[in-house]
């Protein structure tokens, strides 16, 4: 971490991921690109849509709140100079992507769009300006808890945003428990391997069971000390994400659609050997994160799709789903790649700070 006198630079990191990840939502799926023909800018004087969705109003709202919310403790101003510049820049940033929907066949910019962002960005900066910077400052509970818990540094404040992407992916309703790491979406790629249903059961419980494993080891090697707790609870946000996008995403709403027989096998099996491995030295844990990671991901691209969620329940059709389902397909494929890049990294840091490690041995 910084130096106690120096603000976290965790808020500035967060704002840069939360507003890429708006780019891929609106933008998602990057094809298709022609000018319309029509003005650039001619969606800035539209009048008010005579038919309009609720639910849009809302969502477009609700998904600027947490920009505005991190960029207010990320930006050295005072408390209003900070609240205009975080809209300011929100607003920038949903100008530039309605813009560029106008060369999307498949999108409409929109100035009400435009408006909510804006808005939604300003209420988040309030809220920014309330608690965020005595969330994320040097006396914040968010600051003690990282200095105590995670590692020092950028290194840290990497780990942390990869545990909150690995999330962020399981909000892929259709997808197993704790699965990223497939690319047959975005290759257009057939199953390798046709259903049956003992092997499909047993490979789901592998699948649980490394992933879990690998996931668990991942957030252990961002930690300075061995503690269940955060693991623990970081497992169970992603148990609870899962159970909240079946509800939301799938028609009838289906919290438990993930409970299946192999899950909960994986689960228990999983839960046993995470904590086995726990008890490991560093080095080995470290190994078993990427090789546990590594099996996870082929057989999240060996295994067959689960026919059930493909016959009994249908995913909510709304646009805005398809953008947000766009976006967690994207975080889901890319993240395996990502954390293992940082397990390396973070191995190579391991070993320099080992070398360069006072006699004492202090940290």
């Amino acid at each position: 971490m910084p130096a106690t006198g120096e603000p976290s630079p965790l808020p500035r990191y967060l704002a840069i991921a939360y507003a890429l990840l708006i780019v891929h939502a609106c933008l998602h799926p990057f094809t298709g690109w022609r000018d319309s023909g029509l003005p650039l800018f001619d969606y800035l004087s539209a009048p008010f849509p005579q038919y309009y969705r609720l639910e849009d109003l809302v969502l477009n709202v609700l998904g600027y709140v947490p920009l505005g919310f991190v960029l207010v403790p990320a930006l050295p101003l005072r408390k209003a100079a900070a609240i205009l510049t975080a809209t300011l820049l929100a607003a920038l940033l949903s100008f530039s992507v309605e813009t560029a929907q106008h060369f999307l066949p498949t999108r409409i910019s929109s100035n009400v769009d435009l408006a909510c962002n804006t808005g939604g960005a300003f209420i988040g900066a309030l809220f920014g300006a309330l608690w965020g910077r005595r969330l994320f400052d040097r006396n914040g509970w968010l600051h003690r808890w990282r200095l105590r818990r995670i590692i020092p540094g950028r290194a840290g404040d990497l780990g942390l945003i990869l545990a909150g992407l690995w999330l962020l992916a399981q909000l892929m309703p259709d997808a197993m428990l704790f699965e990223s790491g497939d690319l047959r979406g975005f290759l257009d790629l057939p199953a390798l391997m046709p259903f049956e249903p003992e092997r499909f059961m047993l490979l789901e419980s592998v699948l649980v069971a490394t992933s879990m494993i690998g996931v668990g080891l991942f957030a252990r090697c961002a930690m300075r000390a061995v503690s269940p707790w955060p693991i623990l609870l970081l497992l169970t946000l992603a148990v609870g994400a899962k159970s909240l996008a079946g509800y939301a995403f799938f028609v009838p709403g289906t919290p438990l659609a993930w409970f299946t027989p192999g899950a909960l096998d994986g689960l228990l099996a999983g839960a046993v050997l995470l904590g086995l491995a726990l008890l490991l030295p560093p080095v080995p844990q470290h190994a078993l994160a990427g090789m546990s990671l590594l099996l996870a991901t082929t057989l999240a691209n060996l295994i067959p799709d689960n026919p059930y969620l493909a016959q009994e329940l249908r995913l909510l059709g709304a646009g805005n789903f398809l953008n947000f389902h766009g976006l967690t397909q994207l975080t889901a494929a890319a993240w395996p790649v990502l954390a293992l890049a940082y397990l390396s990294a973070i191995g190579l840091w391991r070993g320099d700070h080992l070398h360069r490690r006072p006699a004492d041995g202090t940290l």
